[in-house]
């Protein structure tokens, strides 16, 4: 099954034309602290294997620069983080860990105006 999903699907880290071009043509650059490795090739094509599912806002903020050939440097492994940023988390749109303000949650959203009748 994993082989099937390899081939057929995108949405599980490559498919196998992902992973016949990153064998020939990609060159290992480097890999983020979730375990994402990214590649170049020789005509500067730049592309990312997740570890885990697809999901585009697991790239950092670094490597995003670097993978939209922002900045052609690499980013360095000692990236200075200060106190008051935040550890960065993916996307959680549609899950369980989504957020929602409290007003949604609980249903009692007034309205600050009143409709307009015939």
């Amino acid at each position: 099954m994993k082989n099937f999903k390899l081939i057929f699907t995108w949405w599980n880290k490559q498919t196998f034309g992902t992973l016949l071009k990153t064998l020939f043509f990609g060159k290992l650059i480097g890999k983020d602290d979730q375990g994402n490795k990214y590649y170049k090739s020789k005509k500067d094509e730049r592309w990312v294997v997740y570890s885990s599912s697809v999901e585009a806002s697991k790239i950092p903020g670094e490597w995003y620069l670097w993978i939209h050939h922002t900045v052609d440097e690499t980013p360095k492994k000692e990236s200075q983080n200060f106190n008051w940023q935040k550890k960065r988390k993916e996307n959680l749109t549609g899950t369980d860990k989504s957020y929602s303000p409290s007003k949604i949650l609980n249903n009692k959203i007034k309205k600050k105006y009143e409709s307009w009748k015939n």
